[in-house]
């Protein structure tokens, strides 16, 4: 098949010089897609592995304890990805106040980007549809506190921006020129919805994905809600009943890769090869978050199990480790709050609980000790290691 440019490139003049940035051309992809039996047969797998992991909310206890880590755990790795040194502890010990030893701003990052995503879910669950609105206002929610909060929240830029490199002419990308972002934006939210052709909801969310990291319409938090319109958008389309399906964790580890495409589909239109390693993200992905929650399930089963043995303290013990599953590192105020048991039987069963090796204290001191569920920590870090 004969490939093009999948656009054109303005010559620009930022900060004083001239560079050339990029105008995409409108979705859906000219020449169309060429679907081999292979690519059909992957994508075909991906809806697959979708399907049994939609199927896994249905079966699962507690899924509102499951997603509580789980969406946190995306927005440690989606923030990971952009360079914040945040882990999934300094998260969870941030969200009930607590003394970090990390910069704050970038756990206030990874926390807002929970904020964002509840919010999208929020508003398609009133009924509001995935456009240029909801975006805004997710992007005013991602950059609302911390670093980029000085960096034009819910708008649109109005300069220039540049991916790698120190300026525009040593730039790895120039994204789409300032006055052209809005005719670019306008025409995928038309592609969004439909216009000017119905498009199959996976494949949606992968061309929309690429089509908004190179239009790169802020200033600041492109890369983390492209992220998140893949996620919105299955559950938009009803593909998904709950946000369970992250592909940061996949991009982060073929990084290189995953840039590589974007560029090669840019300059070739070789859309087959990004959608290939799409298919294959959705698919590995969703496997791994099925393994995830299986193993949950296994950990708080055997868990339990052992808390019975404990005779009449089983029961206050066993309502504290449910209470553990929706927040694994925690302080007994929160726990008498949950839970609505009396403060010395809290610690009681707390102290049955270290003893049988399922909960760890986190401090050393007599007030405002915290209590983390290793097991549940562990199984949930699984790929959210911070380098060495």
């Amino acid at each position: 098949m004969k490939r093009k440019l999948q656009g054109r490139y303005v010559t620009i003049s930022t900060v004083g010089e001239k560079a050339k940035a990029f105008v995409p051309e409108p979705l859906p992809p000219n020449p169309p897609i060429d679907w081999t039996p292979d690519l059909r047969s992957k994508f075909d797998q991906a809806l697959f592995a979708l399907g049994r992991l939609d199927s896994i909310s249905t079966f699962l206890p507690e899924i509102s304890l499951f997603l509580y880590m789980y969406v946190r755990k995306e927005a440690v790795l989606s923030s990971m990805i952009e360079g914040t040194q945040s882990s999934l502890s300094d998260l969870l010990l941030f969200e009930l106040d607590m003394e970090l030893g990390v910069p704050l701003d970038d756990v206030r990052e990874v926390s807002n980007y929970v904020a964002a995503l509840d919010y999208g879910l929020k508003r398609l669950a009133e009924g509001f549809p995935l456009c240029l609105r909801l975006i805004k206002e997710m992007h005013a929610v991602l950059l609302s506190r911390g670093r980029g909060s000085n960096q034009a929240p819910g708008e649109f830029r109005k300069t220039q921006n540049w991916i790698g490199g120190t300026r525009p002419g040593n730039a790895a990308f120039v994204p789409t020129p300032v006055e052209h972002v809005m005719d670019c934006m306008g025409k995928l939210e038309l592609f969004l919805h439909d216009q000017p052709e119905i498009t199959p909801a996976l494949l949606k969310a992968a061309l929309v994905h690429v089509q908004f990291e190179t239009i790169h319409p802020f200033l600041d938090g492109n890369g983390r809600l492209g992220r998140l319109l893949i996620t919105l958008l299955l559950c938009e389309q009803k593909i998904l009943r709950e946000p369970m399906l992250y592909l940061s964790l996949y991009f982060k580890t073929h990084r290189q890769y995953y840039y590589e495409l974007l560029n090669e589909i840019r300059l070739s239109g070789n859309w087959e090869a990004w959608l290939d390693f799409f298919a294959e993200a959705v698919i590995v992905t969703a496997t791994q978050a099925v393994n995830t929650a299986r193993q949950l399930v296994d950990l708080a089963n055997e868990d339990r199990d052992r808390i019975s043995g404990l005779g009449r303290a089983a029961a206050s013990a066993l309502r504290v480790h449910r209470a553990m599953m929706g927040r694994p590192i925690t302080v007994s105020n929160w726990l008498v709050e949950k839970t609505g048991i009396t403060p010395a039987t809290v610690n009681k069963s707390l102290e049955h609980m270290e003893h049988l090796g399922i909960v760890r204290e986190l401090t050393s001191r007599k007030r405002n000790r915290i209590f983390s569920y290793t097991g549940y920590l562990e199984i949930m870090n699984q790929g959210t290691e911070l380098p060495g």
